[in-house]
């Protein structure tokens, strides 16, 4: 899920025609104070955070002149909340408040559809009203072939006691709300406290939106960069993931960065999952051990190996990491050699210094065991497979085992290499890279195994050489799985003529950035 600051969603509610409170949202103390002035009434500042209880914490303020709100936002501006560091507040016109109420949109999955809550009690959680004032709140599952029509709106706000003209605006705000919500593909909506002012006008106080992440696409305007339901900022190389995932939709890549600052005595390893519950026993197995996590990754669903290899690079973008532990399911569906060649690419090409212990129970975990042994053999760091009989305690046990046994190495990030294709290379796109294939030394090649270890038979010879079976149009489209078996095969067995390029877009200039930052 893509969560909007409260600003953003307020912004939405003001296009679809719903009252809010005049204001602006402010990245300075200066902008804070000029937007107080602008509205020339008391105003109040919140820190815009994806946290409830921000007035628990300080982080809800009230200024009466401008010059007061500039000193409050000074305050408010840079403090720690959280996981969050405040960069933004919102300064708006401060409502003379009569009464409080509370309305929200969620999906309910057992009734496979959209249910409105509504509740004439509000300023705390739906949890707390439901105990204390079961009489207060109304549900109404909204049947998404009409929408909410105003009638039923007026019923529902009716049956918690409002009446008259305040239930007349109430429910026609909820009808709103929800073509809002509908417009933007949200998943939830909440407008807590929804106010009812001295003059007897209802304005949404509050306001948080939460949209599905597989919408994310059709609304740019959004301007979201991270499809995730964080409960802070994302992390640039957490963004540099999600744009791995946002242009694939071959199986699943999650990751999330759980510190950025190793220490020289952190035990902190890289995590790579597959699957959920699989990566949450295999994250018990190495916390039990006394390691801490950089970070959560799980590629699942089937991905190519070029999403994998793309998860680990990732990965081994994190500095000062001790070993790199990858475990999920032990009965994964996915056919596990294709996750072992990816990882492979990417030690390979890392020349990975630090242990590795790989678990990928599974179909054709043989193989995949076979292909991390035989072509992770030559790395500085020791790499082991092992598959669905290895417990995840076994192999985290065995991790710290090689971690000690090799004098704790810490993970040193390099720059990624240029890709310079050899002359009058033949190539050709793939759906998210290009493989190159240096013909010249094909020509020596004993064996043209290449062709034999492409599965998909994308390749075939001419005079001699490898070249696509298929248009570069079908192999662009996808017809080339991007399984890599082709270049390790020839990387290990033959001439190293074959190069799959898989760019990662934005991990270069990130590491160069850590290396100049680390001086």
């Amino acid at each position: 899920m893509a969560r909007l600051y409260e600003y953003q969603s307020k912004k939405l509610l003001r296009e679809g025609g719903i009252r809010v409170p005049e204001g602006e949202v402010a990245f300075s103390a200066a902008e804070a104070g000029d937007i107080a002035r602008r509205i020339g009434r008391p105003v109040v500042l919140k820190i815009q955070v994806w946290l409830t209880g921000r007035a628990g914490l300080g982080g809800i303020q009230f200024a009466d002149t401008a010059a007061e709100a500039e000193e409050k936002a000074g305050r408010l501006i840079g403090m720690k909340v959280g996981h969050f560091t405040v960069d933004r507040i919102l300064v708006e016109e401060k409502l003379a408040v009569k009464a409080e109420f509370f309305a929200g949109l969620v999906m309910d999955d057992a009734r496979k559809c959209p249910v409105l809550i509504f509740s004439a009690v509000g300023g705390t959680g739906v949890e707390a009203i439901a105990k204390l004032h079961p009489e207060k709140i109304a549900t109404w599952p909204i049947d998404v072939g009409t929408g909410l029509r105003e009638f039923e709106a007026r019923n529902l706000v009716r049956r918690t006691g409002l009446s008259g003209g305040i239930m007349l605006q109430t429910a026609e705000l909820l009808t709103k709300l929800y073509k809002v919500a509908r417009s933007k593909d949200a998943r939830s909506a909440e407008v807590n406290p929804l106010v009812l002012t001295a003059d007897d006008a209802v304005f949404a106080a509050d306001c948080h939106l939460v949209v599905d992440d597989y919408a994310v696409f059709r609304h740019p305007e959004l301007g979201i960069e991270v499809a995730r339901e964080f409960d802070r900022p994302p992390t640039e190389l957490e963004k540099i993931a999600y744009k791995v995932e946002e242009k694939d939709y071959r199986g699943t890549f999650y990751f999330f960065q759980m510190t950025d600052a190793i220490g020289p005595d952190d035990r902190v390893i890289g995590f790579h999952g597959a699957g959920g519950g699989g990566s949450m026993m295999s994250m018990d197995a190495v916390l039990a051990r006394g390691f801490k996590l950089a970070n959560f990754c799980d590629t699942s669903g089937n991905p190519p190996a070029s999403k994998v290899y793309r998860a680990a690079r990732i990965i081994l973008s994190q500095p000062g990491i001790r070993g790199y532990f990858a475990s999920g399911s032990g009965v994964a569906s996915q056919e596990q050699f294709h996750s072992a060649r990816g990882m492979v690419k990417a030690f390979v090409e890392e020349r990975l210094a630090i242990p590795a212990v790989i678990r990928l129970g599974g179909n054709c975990e043989e193989e995949a065991i076979r292909i991390l042994g035989t072509y992770g053999r030559g790395l500085p760091g020791k790499v082991e497979g092992y598959g669905r009989d290895d417990s995840p305690e076994a192999c985290a046990a065995r991790l710290e085992q090689l971690i000690r046994e090799g004098g704790e190495v810490r993970h040193e990030v390099k720059p990624l290499a240029a890709f310079k294709p050899a002359e009058g290379a033949y190539a050709f796109d793939t759906l998210t890279g290009k493989l190159s294939i240096d013909r010249e030394r094909c020509a020596s090649c004993a064996t043209k195994g290449c062709i034999e270890a492409c599965a998909p038979k994308i390749l075939k010879l001419d005079d001699g050489r490898p070249a696509l079976a298929i248009t570069p149009e079908e192999a662009r489209k996808g017809k080339c799985t991007e399984c890599l078996a082709c270049e390790i095969f020839c990387r290990f067995h033959e001439k190293a003529a074959i190069d799959i390029q898989l760019p990662i877009p934005g991990l270069a200039e990130y590491r160069a950035g850590l290396r100049e930052r680390e001086g």
